[in-house]
C-alpha cells in the first residue's frame, strides 16, 4: 500500500492569554498540518508549530523542509517502516520540527493498519495522565493570581516560568508558594536566562527562604554542558536539561558528565517519536528519569507526545503537555481529550482523529504534480 498524496496546512489557534517566557511571547498557535493519505484512502495526521527562538524554525523553513520530505515520500510502500523513518530523518538536515509532524502522522498511520491506538502499537498501557500548567513570565501580581486560577481548576503541579532578572524571579517564587500552598509542586523554568553562578545564588536564596521546588529547568544556555554540571555540583534541587537536548547524543553526553538529574523529552526539539523513545531508552540506562513535554504546539502534536510517553511510562514520569488547554477552542475533531489537569488518549486506532476544521490547505504533494501554495 503506497502513499497516495501529503497535505500540508495551517490553523491559527488564538490562545486564552499571551505565553512568555524569558525567550518569547506568543498570542497565536500557528499549528502546521499534516495529512498524509494512502491509496487504499487511509489518513494520518500530524502536526507541528513554529519556534524560532528554540529550535530556529520558522513557519516557513518548516513548509518548506516538509515539502522537500514529502516529494521524496510520495509513492513509497507505506509498510516500509524502516525506509520512511530513513526519508524523514535524512532527506534533510536539522528542521526538527517538519520532521515531527510528517512522522506523527506516519505512525498514526502504522498503528491504524495494526488496528491498536498508538499508544498500545508503541507498547504502552497508560492513557490516562495529569499535566502541570505553565504560569507564564510577568509581574508577581499576575503570576501569583494566575497560580491561584490554575489551583482552583485542579492543577497540583505549577511550571513558573521565569529568567528575566533573579532577584525579582525570588520575589515571584516566594509569592507564589507562599499563595498556593505546599501541596501544589513547583517546578521552575529559566529558559537559558542565568549564568551558572546567578542559579547557585537562586537556589541557595530559596534554600535559605524553606522554599522547596521540584525542579529547576534549564537555567543556563543550551549549550553550557559544564554550567549545568557545576550547578547540579553545588545544589540540591534536582536540575532538568531541556533545549539542551536535540538528540539521542546530547542525552547521552549530559548523563555521562553527570551534568543533570532530568531529561526533558519534546517531540519538536528531537524530531518525533523515533528519536524520543531513543531518548527516553538511553536515560533508563543511566537510570534518570523524564519529563515529556511540549513546545506550544497544539493537540495533535501534544497528543502524540502523551502516547510515546505511555509507551516508556517507567522512564516519563512527568508530565507538562499543557498547550492544548491555554488555547481556546482546539480544530482538532477526535484524538486525545484535554480537560483540566486531565488527558486521556484515545482508545480509536492509531492517534484516533476524525478531521481537522479550519485548516488552510497550502500545499499537496501527489504522484507527478504539486499545487504549491
Amino acid at each position: 500500500m503506497r502513499i497516495q498524496n501529503i497535505e500540508i496546512g495551517s490553523s491559527d489557534i488564538l490562545l486564552k492569554t499571551p505565553f512568555k517566557t524569558a525567550l518569547r511571547t506568543v498570542n497565536t498557535l500557528e499549528s502546521i498540518i499534516v495529512r498524509v493519505t494512502t491509496e487504499s484512502g487511509m489518513v494520518g495526521y500530524g502536526e507541528t508549530a513554529p519556534t524560532e527562538a528554540i529550535t530556529g524554525d520558522s513557519k516557513h523553513s518548516i513548509l518548506d523542509a516538509l515539502e522537500v520530505i514529502s516529494r521524496c515520500m510520495i509513492e513509497k510502500d507505506i509498510e516500509n517502516k524502516e525506509r520512511l523513518l530513513s526519508l524523514v530523518h535524512h532527506t534533510v538536515e536539522k528542521n526538527f520540527n517538519a520532521k515531527s509532524a510528517i512522522e506523527i502522522a506516519l505512525y498514526d498511520l502504522w498503528s491504524q493498519m495494526a488496528e491498536m491506538p498508538l499508544y498500545r502499537y508503541l507498547g504502552g498501557e497508560k492513557n490516562l495522565f495529569k499535566t502541570g500548567i505553565t504560569i507564564s513570565l510577568n509581574t508577581k501580581e499576575i503570576m501569583v493570581a494566575d497560580a491561584l486560577e490554575a489551583v482552583k481548576n485542579g492543577f497540583e503541579s505549577l511550571k513558573i516560568k521565569l529568567g528575566d532578572d533573579p532577584i525579582e524571579d525570588i520575589s515571584r517564587v516566594e509569592a507564589i508558594y507562599w499563595a498556593v500552598g505546599k501541596q501544589i509542586s513547583l517546578k521552575l523554568d529559566a529558559n537559558q536566562g542565568w549564568s551558572p553562578e546567578e542559579t547557585v545564588r537562586f537556589l541557595a536564596d530559596l534554600e535559605k527562604k524553606a522554599i522547596a521546588v521540584e525542579l529547576i529547568e534549564q537555567p543556563v544556555k543550551r549549550e553550557d554542558f559544564e554550567g549545568l554540571k557545576a550547578i547540579k555540583e553545588r545544589s540540591t534541587t534536582p536540575i532538568l536539561a531541556d533545549e539542551s537536548i536535540f538528540s539521542p547524543e546530547d542525552a547521552r553526553v549530559l548523563l555521562e558528565m553527570q551534568a543533570v538529574d532530568l531529561i526533558n523529552i519534546k517531540l519538536d526539539k528531537c524530531g518525533g517519536i523515533y528519536k524520543a523513545l531513543e531518548i527516553a531508552d538511553i536515560c533508563q540506562e543511566y537510570g534518570v528519569q523524564c519529563m515529556i513535554g511540549c513546545m506550544l504546539e497544539g493537540a495533535i502534536s501534544v497528543g502524540a507526545a502523551a502516547h510515546m510517553a505511555s509507551a516508556r511510562a517507567e522512564m516519563i514520569t512527568l508530565y507538562d503537555l499543557d498547550a492544548p488547554i491555554l488555547c481556546k477552542e482546539s480544530p482538532v475533531i477526535g484524538g486525545a481529550v484535554f480537560e483540566g489537569a486531565d488527558i486521556r488518549l484515545s482508545e480509536k486506532f492509531g492517534l484516533g482523529i476524525k478531521d481537522i476544521k479550519n485548516v488552510k490547505w497550502l500545499t499537496n504533494i501527489h504522484k507527478g504534480t504539486s499545487n504549491n501554495r
